[in-house]
């Protein structure tokens, strides 16, 4: 099975980014949210409720471009990155049609995860569609 260059730079693309914000959630929770204008404060059950996903995001995106470079975890990757930037962004939409219009960097955030999300499903499709020729 060979990785296209576009699909390649999608998932190290992809996995950086996510990677870049699971290690900021993970380990700088506080620094990393008030740059959106969210103060956590010291609430020591928030915090442990906010670094739990972090973990989950930068070990998803370990996989994620792991998939770039093991061609039998590349399938996995790619659905991988497309469900959780695709998940982030409606789970942003719908926050905002129940709880109303956030501070405008998670607007622009939701405008991202879903262009990224959107990039990833071509990508998977892309994928699909060369692997059933190649049978």
């Amino acid at each position: 099975m060979t990785i296209s260059k576009a699909l390649k730079a999608t998932l190290i693309i992809s996995g950086l980014i996510g990677l870049y914000i699971g290690v900021e959630i993970l380990l700088f929770p506080v620094k990393f949210y008030a740059t959106s204008g969210i103060f956590l404060g010291d609430n020591i059950s928030l915090l442990n409720e906010i670094r739990a996903p972090g973990g989950a995001l930068l070990f998803s995106s370990i996989l994620i471009i792991m998939g770039a470079f093991v061609p039998r975890l590349t399938f996995t990757s790619i659905i991988l990155a497309t469900l959780l930037y695709l998940s982030y962004g409606a789970s942003r939409i719908f926050s905002m049609a129940i709880d109303g219009r956030p501070v405008e960097i998670l607007i622009y955030v939701s405008a991202l995860e879903i262009a990224i999300g959107l990039v990833c499903a071509f990508m998977l499709a892309r994928f699909i569609k060369s692997e059933q020729q190649k049978a």
